[in-house]
């Protein structure tokens, strides 16, 4: 790269994706075309696998598979990363099942983003439709305080999404470090 004058050095890249790039996204898609679930009946998906209750047993089987598969293709499974759902249908169940151990290195979870929609173990979007309208809700009153206090001149609605999202930007680092209004 060039800039300013300078050039920087070369690097090798070892990997076969790089995290990063815009051609990571792309460049993935063709590389897991041949990722396939190991037991018959699991559903291997290139962010998720599927793993239903009668192949319980193949949890670890499926996911050292997935492992195998990475390091053939000079990727690396993150298991720290890695997260675990178990998804139960409280209706359709008479009584109540213990879930499996846990998977060594994998943190199980009670909701999980996929794709930017968050899911629960109940298979329920309704906290991401909540946090959805929050956002929302965040923009809006972002824009009429603007709106309220731009007598003069009349902020475009680009300038307002900027400053709204700056705005959103500012609460969640205020939420993560614990400051507080005076009130």
């Amino acid at each position: 790269m060039i800039r300013g004058g300078s050039t920087s050095s070369l690097c090798q890249i070892s990997a076969s994706i790089v995290q990063g790039s815009a051609i990571g996204p792309v460049s993935y898609v063709v590389n897991a075309s041949d990722l396939r679930a190991a037991t018959p009946g699991n559903e291997l998906h290139k962010s998720y696998v599927i793993i239903p209750t009668a192949n319980e047993r193949s949890r670890c089987f499926e996911l050292d598979h997935i492992q195998h598969w990475a390091k053939t293709n000079n990727l690396m499974l993150n298991r720290h990363k890695s997260k675990e759902i178990i998804v139960t249908f409280i209706r359709r169940c008479k009584r109540a099942t213990n879930p499996p151990p846990c998977l060594p290195g994998i943190q199980r979870v009670s909701s999980l983003k996929i794709l930017g929609v968050t899911i629960t173990d109940k298979l329920s979007v309704s906290d991401h439709v909540q946090d959805v309208v929050r956002k929302c809700a965040q923009s809006l009153h972002v824009i009429r305080v603007l709106r309220r206090h731009a007598r003069h001149e009349r902020p475009s609605a680009a300038s307002c999404l900027q400053i709204s999202r700056a705005c959103q930007t500012a609460l969640r680092v205020q939420r993560l470090v614990g400051f507080h209004d005076g009130g």
